[in-house]
């Protein structure tokens, strides 16, 4: 992807012969960034934070293709692990977590995991990011199987964690995929991924920071990922999420509310199918709008693959 902002083809700054990745680049539009007030500081970072979303858009036809499969592997009982190191796999735990409470998943279909472990999400574990084998030890620990998807996340590309993860997740013929910041990047066939998500967002504003261009576009990938297979794997209705898991006093009003609107009943009537149908909204609005139980409901929403609109036409009631 071509920078046409001027001097954007001498963004970045490498010395002959130096073998470090582009994400340790030096940024020339950024080289006296220590001279600026904050309000040029912060109007530097914003420009170039445009960078992030460019990346993104070049990605989304090969982003397209890991949606399928992943769709593919959910349908199949399969399941979605993300694994990184630093940055890279705290956004790949938050994106997992958030998962559950927004599309009524089980935790373990969508899982991230840090190299580190636990202690890595809230400080940084020096060294943990180089050792392959924990890699490799990481998804052996998961029992990831042919039927999951192996998504690891590396700004650099070169990450040995990652690709300690990778060598083990192709020896399980499970389908693989890289997410990275590295336009250069030389994956050898041995080394050959599935489906290589390259977002080439330029050097950062202070260079090798990747939390900042590289993090932002690799938490807007994960966002659309995730999103998109759950649309297509039937946990959206319209924009709406009718799989939310109703754990929190907001949640309960959510769901409520979106029986209300789906359903077309007031309050007392909402609460009640609220109640009936164990605070599921999907089954709630099967019941009132094709008069069944929460029984047949369920098993109408089984048969139709948890896609609402299909259930409720093959209930012979009118999707809303």
């Amino acid at each position: 992807m071509t920078d046409e902002r001027p001097g954007a083809s001498e963004g970045r700054s490498r010395e002959d012969g130096d073998l470090s990745p582009p994400t340790e680049a030096t940024n020339l539009l950024s080289a006296e960034i220590d001279r600026n007030n904050a309000l040029d500081i912060l109007r530097l970072i914003h420009r170039e934070d445009l960078e992030a979303w460019k990346a993104v858009g070049s990605a989304l036809e090969p982003l397209a293709t890991l949606v399928d499969d992943v769709v593919r592997s959910f349908r199949s009982g399969g399941r979605l692990f993300y694994y990184g190191a630093g940055t890279s796999g705290r956004l790949g735990v938050l994106d997992a977590a958030e998962c559950p409470p927004t599309y009524g998943v089980d935790p373990t279909v969508v899982q991230g995991w840090i190299a580190g472990g636990d202690r890595a999400l809230r400080e940084a574990v020096e060294g943990a990011e180089d050792s392959r084998a924990d890699g490799q030890q990481a998804v052996r620990e998961a029992a990831v199987i042919e039927s999951d998807v192996v998504c690891c996340i590396s700004a650099s590309g070169t990450t040995p964690y990652v690709h300690g993860a990778l060598d083990e997740a192709k020896r399980r013929n499970s389908t693989t995929a890289l997410i990275h910041c590295n336009p250069t990047l030389d994956i050898s066939d041995s080394e050959a991924v599935d489906h290589s998500i390259t977002l080439g967002v330029g050097p950062e504003v202070i260079a090798g920071s990747t939390r900042m261009k590289g993090g932002t576009a690799t938490k807007m990938v994960l966002n659309l990922l995730t999103t998109a297979a759950m649309v297509r794997w039937g946990k959206v209705y319209g924009n709406l999420m009718v799989d939310v898991v109703p754990a929190n006093r907001k949640l309960v009003g959510r769901s409520l509310s979106l029986i209300r609107r789906l359903a077309a009943v007031g309050p007392d009537r909402a609460s009640q199918l609220f109640e009936q149908s164990g605070g599921r909204v999907k089954v709630a609005v099967v019941m009132e709008l094709a008069g069944l139980s929460a029984e047949q409901a369920c098993a109408v929403l089984e048969e139709s693959d948890g896609f609402l609109r299909r259930a409720l036409t093959a209930a012979g009631a009118e999707p809303p």
